[in-house]
C-alpha cells in the first residue's frame, strides 16, 4: 500500500497550488524519480506543452521529473498511461512511473496483475513481496534501426562513440538498447569520476540518436550488482530511471559483465532487475510512494500560470 508522507520541498509554497476548485492530482515517486499524476479517465483536459511546463516547474509549479496521465485504455488494457517530460515533450515509457500507476490500479481493482498501455508497448504490474511492485517491461529491442540509430551498426553491444581526448577517451563504446525509449550505457571504472551533468546534454543530442537518447554511466561492482547514474532526455539528471535500469541489465548481460538477476543501484535507491532467459522479458521490482494529494490551481488550467 502507498502511504502518504510529509510534503517535501517548500511547504509555504504548497497552498498556492492546491485549491478546492481545481482538478485533483497525486504527487508520487519511485526512488525519488517524482511525478505529478492526473486521472483523466472521467474528464478531458487539453494538456498543452506550456501547461505541462508550468506544472512541472519546481519554482513556480508543483515540480516533477515527469507528468503522468491515467487515461481510458485504448487496446484492451486496464488503462493507458501518458508520459510527458518537464519540457512538455511526449515520452514512450517510464519504469518508475509504471510502478506508481500499477500500485494505484492494483489497490483500486484488487486484481493480481494489471496491464498498463504506453506508447512504448503494454506493461504488466504485479504486487511483490515487502510492498514492492514488479513490472514486466517486455522484451528489449536490440537492432540498430529499432533503437534507433542514424547509422547502421551490426553489433549494438558496443558502438563506435567516444567522449574525451582522441586516443584517451573518458568513455567509449556504449551499449545501446531500446526498452520503450532509447538508451546508451557507458561502462566505466568509477561513475564518480564522470561529470554526467556536463556530458549528458551533448550525448543526449548526438547525431547518432535521431530521437535523442537517455545516457547512463554504469559501474559493475560484481556479477550481481551495478551502480548507475542517468541523464534522461528532456529531464536531465535524475535520482532514478527505471528504463535505464532495464537497459543496464540487458547491456551488462550482453557484454558478459553480470548475471541475469542483479541489483541496480541508483542515487535514489535500488531496483531488483531480471532479464529472464525463458521469455526474453525484463522484470523490474521496486517501491512506489504517494507523497501527497492536492488540486491543480485553477489558474494553471486558465493559462494564467503557464
Amino acid at each position: 500500500m502507498c502511504k502518504p508522507v510529509e510534503i517535501r520541498g517548500k511547504k509555504d509554497h504548497i497552498p498556492a497550488i492546491m485549491t478546492e476548485s481545481g482538478i485533483p492530482f497525486r504527487k508520487m515517486n519511485g526512488l525519488g524519480n517524482d511525478f505529478v499524476v492526473l486521472d483523466l479517465r472521467s474528464r478531458a483536459l487539453n494538456l498543452s506543452e506550456s501547461l505541462v511546463r508550468a506544472i512541472a516547474n519546481r519554482e513556480t509549479g508543483i515540480g516533477c521529473d515527469q507528468f503522468i496521465t491515467i487515461e481510458n485504455a485504448r487496446h484492451g488494457g486496464d488503462v493507458f498511461m501518458g508520459i510527458r517530460n518537464p519540457d512538455g515533450g511526449i515520452v514512450e515509457a517510464c519504469g518508475n512511473a509504471t510502478r506508481c500507476i500499477g500500485q494505484i490500479l492494483l489497490d483500486e481493482t484488487g486484481k493480481d496483475a494489471v496491464t498498463i498501455e504506453t506508447l512504448g508497448g503494454n506493461l504488466v504490474a504485479r504486487a511483490s513481496a515487502d510492498a514492492l511492485i514488479t513490472v514486466d517491461m517486455g522484451e528489449p529491442r536490440l537492432k540498430w534501426n529499432e533503437i534507433p540509430l542514424s547509422e547502421e551498426f551490426q553489433d549494438t553491444r558496443a558502438i563506435e562513440l567516444e567522449v574525451g581526448p582522441l586516443g584517451a577517451p573518458l568513455m567509449h563504446s556504449p551499449a545501446v538498447v531500446n526498452v520503450g525509449n532509447p538508451h546508451a550505457i557507458f561502462f566505466v571504472d568509477d561513475i564518480e569520476t564522470i561529470d554526467l551533468g556536463r556530458i549528458g546534454p551533448m550525448l543526449e543530442n548526438h547525431p547518432l540518436f535521431p530521437e535523442r537518447a537517455n545516457i547512463s554511466i554504469a559501474q559493475v561492482i560484481d556479477r550481481a550488482h551495478v551502480r548507475i547514474k542517468v541523464w534522461e532526455r528532456g529531464a536531465g539528471l535524475t535520482l532514478a530511471c527505471g528504463t535505464a535500469a532495464c537497459a543496464t541489465v540487458v547491456a551488462a548481460v550482453r557484454r558478459r559483465k553480470t548475471d541475469r538477476n542483479i541489483t541496480v543501484s541508483l542515487p535514489g535507491g535500488d531496483l531488483q532487475m531480471e532479464w529472464r532467459e525463458s521469455d526474453n522479458h525484463i522484470y523490474m521490482t521496486g517501491p512506489s510512494t504517494l507523497d501527497y494529494e492536492g488540486d491543480l490551481d485553477q489558474r494553471f488550467l486558465n493559462g494564467e500560470l503557464a
